[in-house]
């Protein structure tokens, strides 16, 4: 991470300068002017403290969480896991950061950054919250960070804090939504969607999207299950629980993105899942995504991961 910082000092900007995301690739979301329809997923700059580093390297967007209203620790270590066979993690990090108001510190340093990409805030509920007071966290969260952050998105997706994923349901995701859009202004909201829920269960929350004021849905988060991979299951099983992403995920991420397009109708669409190449990138995009987003493909590609992305789109 310290390597990526770097990377958006000044001085090495220079040295990464020269090149820019093809010219094909700009797009206009949400009112927002992306560089490139590829950016980096929620999960890796937790913190937002990258943002500049990463732009350098060339993502058009980079999506920083999941942050909390308060700092807290996540589960105990070790708590990320490769499966190199399968291309893939596991990870059950349980929303480690160091909370709003150090993220909103973060936010407002860049906030006029001259060429940093498009800024989106993954946001969600503290592990100690119950449920039911759920709302308020995340009400909380959007007022200190909404009018710092280019688009939000609500996550109750990730299966590693207990108890959130029930929060998808379309009966409790409505209050919940409804708080985030009392604070978040002319701030674009979007909700993050697990490819474990049910299609029907995918359909409502789709079609909640698309009758409310919310900009669009993003497909998919990571998944709990572990059928079909390469990686020995007494290796797989001795990893623990968590969710999987990379390449296991794709074929179910793209199935989202088509069942869930239509529903939406013209709302933001970002997919994300299984994304480890161009031609992926390419496939979603084709299959209705607005905006394509990356994280396994990230550590197993490496730093110049956007780079290669973009050359892959276009040859």
């Amino acid at each position: 991470m310290a390597v990526i910082r770097a990377a958006g000092l000044p001085g090495l900007q220079s040295l990464l300068g020269g090149w820019q995301p093809s010219a094909r690739s700009d797009t206009t979301v949400m009112g927002l002017s992306f560089r490139t329809p590829f950016g980096l997923a929620a999960g890796f700059d937790k913190d937002a403290v990258a943002v500049a580093g990463l732009g350098a390297l060339g993502f058009g967007h980079v999506e920083v969480g999941t942050v909390t209203p308060r700092a807290q620790p996540g589960n105990p270590a070790p708590r990320l896991f490769r499966l190199p066979d399968d291309q893939a993690l596991i990870n059950r990090m349980g929303f480690n950061n160091s909370g709003a108001l150090a993220m909103a510190r973060r936010l407002q340093a860049i906030r006029n950054l001259p060429g940093r990409p498009v800024v989106g805030v993954n946001i969600g509920k503290n592990r100690v919250t119950p449920a039911e007071e759920a709302a308020s966290d995340y009400a909380e969260v959007t007022r200190v960070v909404a009018g710092l952050a280019d688009y939000l998105v609500v996550n109750v997706s990730s299966p590693n804090t207990p108890g959130l994923r029930a929060l998808g349901d379309v009966t409790q995701l409505e209050p919940l939504v409804g708080a985030v859009l009392a604070e978040a202004g002319a701030t674009p909201v979007l909700v993050k969607v697990s490819p474990d829920a049910a299609d029907e269960e995918l359909h409502d929350v789709a079609r909640f999207v698309a009758d409310s004021p919310l900009a669009g849905l993003v497909a998919t988060n990571t998944t709990v299950q572990r059928e079909g991979l390469k990686t020995p299951a007494g290796a797989v099983a001795a990893m623990g629980e968590g969710g999987v992403s990379g390449r296991p995920l794709a074929k179910r991420s793209l199935d989202v993105l088509e069942k869930t397009r239509d529903v939406i109708g013209e709302k933001c669409l970002i997919s994300v899942g299984g994304v480890m190449t161009g031609q992926d990138v390419n496939t979603r995009l084709s299959a209705g995504a607005d905006l394509v987003q990356a994280y396994t493909a990230f550590v197993y590609r490496g730093p110049l991961l956007a780079r290669h992305i973009d050359r892959e789109m276009y040859s």
